[in-house]
């Protein structure tokens, strides 16, 4: 088999990692500000560990590994793969230095491709793509996590990047969706990950969903009609949430001199109407819904109507739980806590975002994360 296409796919993909932190100094990489925001030098060595230790120490012959501290220090949810510092602790370290961190890249990158070039089976590639698109989706965290850090300082800091979001255009209108069965999760050749399998049927009532996501302005509207102090259209949780970390907007929305602001990579900047609302969190999105008269999309509704809908933009918060679909079968090992010991209490977006990676999106991916966080690149999308 010839594993050069992968070997330059991931070649790629080692590379974007990289080239998302070259715009941070060097002050900014051991940061972390709260415990859902990862430092970006810990992103750089868990990424790196993945392939290490999934990888390298189960298929090289005489490997050694890079550093003995390293499975502690960059572990990070793997029970099976050993003890590790706890999640709150990792902006305590700012040892191993960065430059040692990007040593570690280099050494795992260049034995990954070594063995590639000696080992073509079906076990060794299929732990690859694996890899490679675990740390896909760290590309996108480092981007949530950067925004974060920076977002927070005095001074609101500018980030070069190219991300930004696409207006919204066009005027709303809403989109029929027929009742009936319809088949449910991924089918296909190429890559996805466990919780999208179990291909299984559902059973539809008619909908009508939304052409387009929220925008600022209708986000707005829902702020100035009294909707964070009206009790009536959040959860019983939601409300107490609010209440207690007192939130009144989106993540990241400053109001001043009688007008919204927001930061983004640009820095602090007046709000734009025509965007999509975004940075808020599934207690926000359902109060939302319930001020419009309509309600979120079920996962299940989303992706029935997703060849339909312009996504991309932002994840888009949906009315499900996160849990297993019928047949799920989780892996043995350390590998089988990737999605499988999460599925109770959280909550499933759909799409992608502008900080999802190329070629990372599928309308059967299943996102998950706790309903109170807002630092995701989350939106709206309505249902009636």
């Amino acid at each position: 088999m010839n594993t050069d296409p992968l070997i330059k796919k991931f070649k790629t993909i080692r590379q974007i990692t990289e080239t998302i932190c070259e715009p941070l100094e060097i002050e900014d990489f051991s940061v972390q500000p709260i415990v859902d925001v990862s430092p970006p030098k810990w992103h750089l060595a868990h990424s790196t560990w993945f392939f290490e230790q999934f990888v390298l120490t189960k298929f090289k012959t005489n490997y050694t590994v890079f550093d003995e501290d390293f499975a502690y220090l960059f572990n990070s949810y793997y029970n099976n793969a050993g003890e590790r510092v706890l999640r709150p602790n990792r902006g305590l370290m700012t040892r191993p230095t960065v430059k040692k961190v990007f040593a570690y890249r280099k050494f795992i990158t260049q034995n990954i491709i070594d063995l590639l070039k000696e080992n073509h089976s079906k076990e060794l590639i299929e732990l690859i793509e694996i890899g490679i698109n675990h740390e896909q989706q760290h590309q996108e965290l480092l981007v949530y996590d950067i925004k974060y850090i920076l977002g927070h300082q005095p001074t609101f800091p500018t980030y070069e990047t190219d991300l930004q979001l696409s207006e919204v255009t066009q005027s709303q209108d809403f989109i029929s969706v027929k009742e009936g069965i319809y088949t449910i999760g991924f089918k296909g050749d190429g890559f996805c990950f466990d919780n999208e399998l179990g291909l299984h049927k559902v059973y539809i009532h008619p909908f009508q969903i939304s052409n387009r996501l929220v925008t600022n302005k209708d986000y707005i509207e829902f702020i100035n009609a009294g909707g964070y102090q009206n009790f009536n259209l959040w959860h019983a949780e939601g409300w107490d949430f609010i209440n207690n970390n007192n939130i009144t907007a989106p993540l990241y929305w400053h109001f001043s001199n009688g007008k919204w602001q927001h930061y983004s990579f640009n820095g602090l900047e007046d709000l734009n109407p025509n965007e999509p609302v975004m940075h808020m969190s599934y207690y926000e999105a359902f109060a939302f819904a319930e001020w419009k008269g309509m309600r979120l999309p079920t996962e299940f509704e989303w992706e029935v109507a997703s060849s339909k809908l312009n996504w991309g933009n932002l994840w888009e918060w949906t009315a499900s739980a996160y849990e297993p679909y019928p047949n799920y079968t989780k892996a043995e090992g350390a590998l089988g806590e990737y999605n499988g010991k999460f599925m109770v209490g959280l909550q499933v977006l759909r799409g992608a975002s502008v900080a999802t990676s190329k070629n990372h999106s599928r309308n059967t991916y299943r996102n998950f994360f706790h309903p109170s966080l807002q630092w995701m690149f989350s939106g709206i999308r309505l249902v009636k």
